[in-house]
């Protein structure tokens, strides 16, 4: 009986927010979001943004790696959303605090450097597994669909009610459901939240815009990445794995359009693809991503086992329900020496990346 009134007693999540926001009045944050921001990503920046705005709250969303899928451009364009690319001109001791949204901090290049220019981190906001995440004064980490899900519930319960005809509620409901189709699957693997969400959603977005955000076609690059990786696919039972080799940074999004490719064929349940990054600071890094559509793997519990943490404790890879990713350092092997070296390198990333992910798929399904 006692337990059952202090959960009653216990305040709601927008209940604290709406404190939070209210204690930091006049303040400025930047709102932190991960390397190379996604729908999720920027559409929770995005509904963050606004709600500090009813609390005279100024704020600027920041990020560090790319954005280069079609999608993820057409929805900053379409929508008229502003990013600002972090530099080293950036004037990070001007603000008074950060937030980070879909991510929480140890995940994103960006906040050692917010760090290190004594930016205080405020909140988070996310639906990952919790990591080994810096203290804050707010949190909100919830198992479902979206981080969009978590904001629409924060609208819903009267932080900002969405009115219709209003231009900006409009666009921020199209974003919040971009963020929730993708991060679900189209609604696939939508949770009960994830559909509440999307319910309340659906009388305010405007579907002419999310059908322009969704229309953009295939570059050629990535038509370049999906024949690379049908000619040099790996296919064990129903698993494919498919390298696709050497990428420039601005076209690492190639690897989880290609891999979304290859789920398409028949008779594949799982799909992992992977490339060499070369950064803009000269290093390099194997990244990757896992698609699936078997109801019995986990891709953030499988890519976390197989690939284990780095130095730091930070897991190399995870994800949500059918979808995962990760990101290795080549440390001292980076680097562009002759073409003898680069293929030397290549085949060493693609036999310790096929014999770390058919082992781990052999001892799930042994």
């Amino acid at each position: 009986m006692e337990q059952e009134t202090q959960e009653s007693i216990e305040p709601k999540p927008v209940d604290e927010l709406r404190k939070f926001l209210e204690s930091h009045r006049d303040e400025r944050h930047v709102i932190v979001l991960q390397d190379f921001p996604d729908p999720d990503a920027i559409s929770s920046a995005l509904a963050h943004a606004l709600l500090s705005t009813k609390h005279c709250i100024r704020t600027e969303l920041v990020y560090l790696g790319e954005v280069s899928h079609p999608e993820n451009l057409a929805l900053l364009r379409v929508l008229e959303i502003e990013l600002t690319k972090w530099t080293p001109d950036f004037k990070a001791e001007e603000f008074d605090g950060a937030i980070f949204v879909d991510n929480q901090a140890v995940n994103t290049a960006l906040w050692p450097k917010l760090e290190q220019a004594g930016v205080k981190p405020l909140a988070i906001v996310d639906h990952h597994s919790t990591q080994a995440a810096p203290q804050v004064e707010f949190s909100d980490i919830r198992s479902v669909g979206a981080t969009a899900t978590i904001y629409t519930q924060y609208i819903m319960e009267g932080l900002m009610p969405f009115e219709s005809g209003h231009r900006p509620h409009a666009r921020l409901a199209t974003a919040l459901m971009h963020g929730i189709r993708t991060d679900t699957g189209a609604l696939v693997n939508a949770r009960e939240e994830d559909f509440s969400a999307a319910a309340y959603l659906s009388r305010y977005f405007n579907s002419s815009l999310l059908n322009e955000i969704l229309s953009v076609k295939r570059t050629p690059r990535v038509m370049e990445g999906i024949e690379k990786a049908l000619s040099t696919r790996k296919q064990v039972n129903h698993l494919t794995l498919a390298g696709i080799g050497f990428l420039r940074r601005k076209d690492r999004d190639i690897v989880p359009q290609v891999a979304d490719f290859l789920l398409t064929e028949e008779d594949v349940h799982t799909v992992v693809v992977y490339g060499v990054v070369m950064n803009d600071d000269g290093s390099e890094s194997i990244v990757g991503s896992l698609r699936s559509s078997k109801l019995t793997l986990s891709p953030d519990q499988f890519l976390k086992e197989a690939l284990g943490v780095d130095e730091g404790g930070n897991h190399y890879g995870g994800g949500r329900r059918n979808a995962g990713g990760f990101e290795i350092p080549l440390g001292f092997m980076s680097g562009s020496y002759d073409e003898d070296y680069d293929q030397l390198k290549w085949k060493l990333v693609e036999k310790k990346i096929q014999k770390v992910i058919l082992g781990k798929m052999d001892s799930k399904e042994a």
